[in-house]
């Protein structure tokens, strides 16, 4: 439990680590709080760059229970921001299609999501013509989509409240790259930074996203954390907006609404998906030859779309399991993980940020147990795998 004179520097700035921020502060944590952040302008981001877009269909329990605490934030942001707040929260529940050897495997992931607390119902293909009559369905053996607490929001929003909220009550942004730790013992003593100074720190906190992995191996701790390179599409189609969910289809292409047209992508294939490091170029190809077919096929009204622009960001993926690395390491106790969510940082930054600020304030996980995402299983290599990624 943190003392009031105790100082955090939280590695990050982005989402997850003002969510850290802002939860300090709204806990009640009274000491410094310093976030070092290497971009001021988030240029490459995995926070703007992202679909910012939330689940509740996950394998994990942990994660369906995050999602359940993001959504619910989300749905009450005027509450906790002020009745100006909008981060533009579209409820609007997924649509997962899979194929007809996966009708009993999604069956039982849907009563384990449904145990847990999430609205999800399973459809025939059917029952999902009937619904999305744009849809084909073929060659689909069930279709799973929420009744509530999925949808999209705009990720920029969301983190310029944590952060401006955060800032307003005194925490300090520092523009400057972390490169590495000082550990002496079992402790962190502080954060170096490229330009040759320090921050000292009683705790700290590695919300440093994609290069967290980099950052923590010049202190010998090794966190299999990656930068992976994903490209979104943004296009146009001539397609009623109106009634079209996030749908991720058997093939793992993806598409939803975003502004007066759609934005879609697919992860690249896991043997061609290396690390990303300063890779943010678009990889073009992957719209012609994969995502294109595969959406016409379908949704046949998407033959005919036009590309109006595309970005890449980085996925800050955990080799081990695809899920977040959220709590203390097992030696060095002032040192956090917040980082390593493989895609669904976004969705969780809420759920993560309590739960930290939580650890710190308050010496234990409260509002949600996060510690099936702890450090150990790392050190063991003992995965909890997350069975439903894109």
């Amino acid at each position: 439990m943190a003392g009031a004179s105790e100082s955090v520097v939280i590695v990050g700035g982005a989402i997850v680590g003002s969510a850290v921020a802002w939860f300090l502060r709204a806990l009640g944590f009274a000491g410094a709080v310093t976030v070092v952040e290497r971009d001021a302008s988030y240029q490459h981001s995995s926070t703007a760059l992202s679909a910012a877009s939330i689940r509740t269909q996950f394998g994990t329990p942990v994660n369906i229970h995050m999602s359940l605490y993001g959504a619910d934030f989300l749905r009450r942001i005027g509450e906790r921001f002020g009745a100006g707040a909008d981060v533009g929260f579209v409820e609007r529940g997924y649509l997962i299609l899979g194929g007809l050897d996966s009708v009993e495997a999604r069956k039982a992931g849907v009563a384990m999501q449904r145990r847990e607390g999430a609205d999800v119902a399973a459809l025939s293909p059917g029952e999902a013509k009937a619904r999305f009559p744009w849809l084909d369905v073929d060659d689909v053996g069930i279709a799973t989509t929420a009744l509530r607490h999925e949808g999209w929001f705009d990720a920029w929003s969301l983190m310029s409240l944590f952060r401006r909220a955060a800032r307003e009550r005194g925490v300090a942004y520092v523009e400057a790259e972390a490169v590495g730790l000082d550990i002496a013992g079992d402790r962190v003593r502080g954060v170096r930074l490229a330009d040759g100074g320090a921050i000292a720190a009683d705790r700290c906190v590695v919300a440093a996203g994609a290069s967290s992995g980099t950052l923590l191996r010049g202190a010998g701790i090794d966190l299999p954390v990656t930068p992976r390179k994903r490209t979104v599409f943004a296009i146009r189609a001539p397609l009623d907006r109106a009634d079209v969910p996030m749908l991720f289809d058997t093939t793992g292409a993806w598409i939803r609404p975003e502004g007066e047209g759609f934005i879609c992508g697919i992860a690249p294939p896991a043997d061609d998906d290396p690390d990303a490091t300063d890779d943010f170029e678009p990889a073009h190809e992957l719209l012609e030859e994969v995502v294109w077919p595969a959406l016409a096929h379908r949704i046949p009204a998407l033959e005919q779309l036009r590309l109006e622009r595309a970005w890449a960001g980085h996925y800050e993926v955990n080799a081990l399991d695809h899920n977040g690395i959220v709590g203390p390491h097992d030696e060095i106790a002032n040192l956090i993980f917040a980082t390593g969510f493989s895609g669904h940082g976004v969705m969780h930054a809420p759920a993560t940020g309590r739960g930290v600020a939580e650890l710190i304030v308050k010496g234990g996980f409260e509002t949600l147990d996060l510690s099936p995402l702890g450090y150990g299983r790392i050190r063991a290599g003992l995965p909890l795998r997350e069975s439903v990624i894109y």
